[in-house]
């Protein structure tokens, strides 16, 4: 005796499975994608590994791409963190210097200005203008 049910599943292509599917499939794609470029930052970014090291991190990854990341995440995923860590911290507190110095040189400047207006009204003298100069520029 034969199913209906069982019959009505074979008469249809189930469309919404299909493109869950593909939807999940893409998603799969695209992660492996981001996770490979994120693989291959980190071996061009770390300092620590040679050239030839780099390269052939990059050639395994790229010949062998699923084994090649995964071997990469477990011999060297640990250290990705930290790398990473470390890099933003270099970079903000070259961020941090440069704000600083900028922030000085602003100061400097308007200070600078500042003495030369209150010069031009009259307020200073010619040698009490340097010495003010002088003590805002550190000399």
């Amino acid at each position: 005796m034969r199913n209906p049910l069982l019959d009505l599943a074979q008469d249809y292509d189930f469309p919404l499975l299909n493109i869950f599917w593909t939807m999940m499939l893409c998603f799969l794609w695209v992660f492996w994608f981001v996770l490979l470029m994120r693989v291959i930052g980190d071996v061009f970014r770390d300092d620590d590994l040679s050239g030839w090291a780099k390269a052939g991190w990059t050639v395994f990854v790229i010949l062998l791409p699923y084994v090649g990341v995964f071997v990469y995440l477990i011999a060297r995923g640990r250290g990705m963190g930290e790398r990473e860590l470390r890099r933003t911290q270099r970079q903000e507190e070259v961020l941090r210097t440069y704000a600083r110095e900028s922030a000085a040189i602003t100061g400097q400047a308007e200070e600078l200005s500042r003495l030369a207006e209150l010069k031009n009204r009259g307020d200073l003298t010619a040698a009490e203008y340097e010495q003010a100069k002088g003590r805002v520029l550190g000399s």
